[in-house]
């Protein structure tokens, strides 16, 4: 699987932009507030409606415009496929594949597996657990439409199971109605966790080597689903938990209160480890995504490097190279040397520059 070429318009500091990407590494350099950042943003969005920042879609359009458009061309399993997306301020997306448009983000999803690490997701160790969550649901969505439906279904839900329990707070009339939202809320959250639960499972299974090979086999890593509710009691907790659900007018359990926690030789890692640590167990968690994806998809995902190069030592930063030289990587940076000096295969490079770009001669480069 790989990005053939890419083209925006009216996206963020880009008027008009086309590129053409190589199917191995490719990689955009320029000093920091140019554009690069937001060519892989624009990716992202292609490939799974949301920006990686959590951006708004009236926030990506260029200034001064009323709407953005993103097209992407993509070959996966040797066949040719178009996303045409138009962002628009005050509308929702309109979204076309291959020339036809589709009424639900679910056919867009898994279309283009999307691998995207940034220098914030080394602190996913530390970060809150919406950020774990987030980690979960976005691999989860790319990988199963099933996935993407129960997860809209449960927010759905939730955000009206919510409101009811607001509404109850000055009228306890209506508390008879909230039996209806709590078996909604079980059915598609016991789904969830099912999923969720799985893909811990297989994460451990691959990201033991890797984080051996990264420790010089002193560290046993272990992730671990901490769950909000077990599955068989989740309509019984809805049930004890009803009285605070009303004090607080919000939904006290379910998958939206879940963590993953780590585990370096029984000790928890995000209280006890320290921040070399922490970094260490989110490159093993990203080059476990990685090794998971290929081997659900039988095929390589896209792997997008925002400017974190820079923010690895050597020994990380070699085991991610090690890992991307296989599979269409779009690399950010503010200078190339680093990848010259670790003889890294450059098939693409591109100077951005206040929303241009161009396209520089990586042989000549090299040399």
């Amino acid at each position: 699987m790989y990005i053939d070429s890419l083209r925006l318009i009216d996206y963020r500091n880009y008027e008009k932009l086309d590129i053409i990407f190589s199917s191995g590494t490719n990689i955009l350099y320029g000093d920091n507030a140019q554009g690069k950042t937001n060519i892989l943003e624009s990716i992202f969005v292609a490939a799974t409606t949301k920006s990686h920042r959590g951006s708004k879609d009236k926030e990506i359009i260029r200034f001064g415009s009323e709407e953005s458009h993103i097209r992407i061309d993509v070959k996966k399993y040797d066949v040719s496929h178009r996303i045409d997306m138009h962002l628009r301020k005050n509308k929702n997306k309109g979204v076309a594949i291959d020339g036809l448009a589709i009424r639900r983000s679910a056919e867009l999803f898994g279309l283009i597996n999307i691998i995207f690490f940034s220098p914030e997701d080394l602190s996913i160790i530390k970060n809150s657990p919406a950020e774990r969550r987030r980690f979960m649901d976005m691999e989860l969505c790319q990988l199963s439409r099933i996935y993407y439906n129960n997860l809209s279904n449960y927010n759905r839900v939730l955000n009206q199971r919510n409101n009811l329990l607001k509404q109850i707070y000055y009228d306890r009339k209506l508390l008879d109605t909230l039996e209806i939202w709590d078996e909604q809320l079980a059915d598609y959250g016991i789904k969830i966790i099912k999923e969720r639960n799985n893909f811990i499972i297989m994460l451990n299974e691959i990201i033991q080597d890797i984080h051996k090979n990264l420790t010089d086999h002193t560290e046993k890593i272990e992730i671990k689903y901490e769950k909000s509710v077990e599955e068989d009691d989740f309509i019984q907790n809805l049930l004890d938990k009803r009285e605070m659900d009303l004090r607080y007018q919000s939904t006290q359990i379910g998958p939206h209160r879940d963590d993953m926690s780590f585990y370096i030789n029984d000790m928890d890692v995000r209280t006890y480890g320290s921040q070399g640590q922490q970094r260490t167990v989110a490159l093993s968690l990203k080059l476990a995504e990685i090794q998971l994806v290929k081997n659900i998809i039988r095929d390589d995902p896209i792997l997008l490097l925002d400017d974190v190069m820079s923010e690895l030592d050597k020994n990380r930063r070699d085991a991610l190279l090690d890992s991307i030289r296989d599979i269409q990587t779009i690399i950010t940076c503010t200078g190339y040397d680093d990848f010259i000096q670790e003889r890294l295969p450059i098939d693409k490079i591109y100077h951005v520059k206040n929303g241009s770009i161009t396209e520089c001669n990586s042989e000549r480069i090299a040399n």
